[in-house]
């Protein structure tokens, strides 16, 4: 592929020969929180400041999947299929079901609150093998209408929370983060990474543009946080891991890989700002990418981690 670049040698076979980035889509203004629909065979993403949710179909291309989408932004997808979304406009994590059909059902909010306070703007989010949900919550789908609803926050800060659907508890697993976005479970759910982002809309040139590695302990605690990697340029908005436990991460002009000992493997190079990514199609070896206005796709010689 033209303008990858490989610092180590785990990533010499990282693509198959010829792979090339595919664009499938354009015309958003902002793309991110991409998630595979297997059952259905397609990909949807939401163009959050358009307020509409995507879909992207190899025989149908995109189209508008929902509009409005209460500023919706990451997702992901529950052991029975249900989708979850991290809705910005409604500060809160909500689930779509779907029919016999494939068609979505009426939405039911999962949580909003925190001990009787409303949530900022739940951005990422991942399901455990347990099937806890683990989730995001910065400010940006408060600080203006642009992304969500303005509005002050509830709970004064910024977390990183653990719901479980069984029980309906909700505890907060990390506050050492200034402002937390993406996260990720390893292969093994030994480790959860999270991004801050803190850097992002600083006009000091502070803030923070990392990934912060913790241990996860008894599977429902998190310990000893350290910085994993520092991505420049740019920041780790959105990222996922493949079943060697290699992370891929957003940055300002590519996708970059990092191996579990924190070492920087490959730099993807994409043609515009990355905000979100995942893994999909039948054998979920093919990295859809959303990046600032458009939606790519390459084929990768690895798998995402279920």
């Amino acid at each position: 592929m033209e303008g990858l670049e490989i610092y180590d040698r785990r990533a010499a076979a990282l693509l198959p020969a010829g792979a090339k980035l595919e664009k499938l889509a354009g015309g958003c203004r902002w793309n991110e929180g991409p998630v595979w629909i297997p059952q259905g065979g397609y990909l949807l993403w939401s163009d959050i400041p358009n307020n509409r949710m995507m879909r992207w179909r190899a025989d149908e291309g995109a189209s508008v999947w929902r509009h409005p989408a209460d500023f919706s932004n990451g997702h992901t997808l529950e052991a029975d299929g249900s989708l979850l979304h991290c809705s910005h406009g409604r500060r809160a994590i909500v689930r779509t079901r779907f029919g016999p059909q494939g068609q979505p059902l009426d939405d039911e909010i999962v949580v909003d609150r925190y001990q009787g306070k409303r949530l900022n703007s739940p951005n990422d989010i991942v399901v455990k093998s347990d099937g806890t949900i683990w989730f995001t919550d910065p400010p940006y789908g408060i600080l203006s209408d642009a992304e969500g609803h303005k509005a002050d926050s509830e709970l004064g800060d910024n977390f990183v929370f653990r719901f479980d659907p069984a029980s309906g508890r909700l505890d907060i697993v990390s506050d050492a983060i200034e402002e937390p976005n993406g996260l990720a479970f390893s292969p093994d759910e030994s480790l959860l990474y999270v991004s801050d982002t803190s850097a992002a809309l600083r006009q000091d040139g502070g803030g923070n543009h990392h990934i912060v590695a913790f241990d996860v302990i008894g599977g429902r605690q998190l310990a000893h946080p350290r910085v994993f990697a520092q991505i420049q340029p740019g920041l780790a908005d959105g990222f996922r891991v493949d079943a060697q436990g290699w992370l891929y991460t957003s940055s300002a002009d590519s996708v970059q890989v990092y191996g579990p000992d924190g070492a920087r493997l490959a730099k993807i190079p994409v043609p515009e700002k990355v905000g979100n990514l995942t893994f999909g199609g039948p054998g979920r070896n093919q990295l859809f990418i959303c990046a600032s206005t458009s939606l790519y796709r390459l084929t990768l010689n690895t798998e995402g981690c279920p």
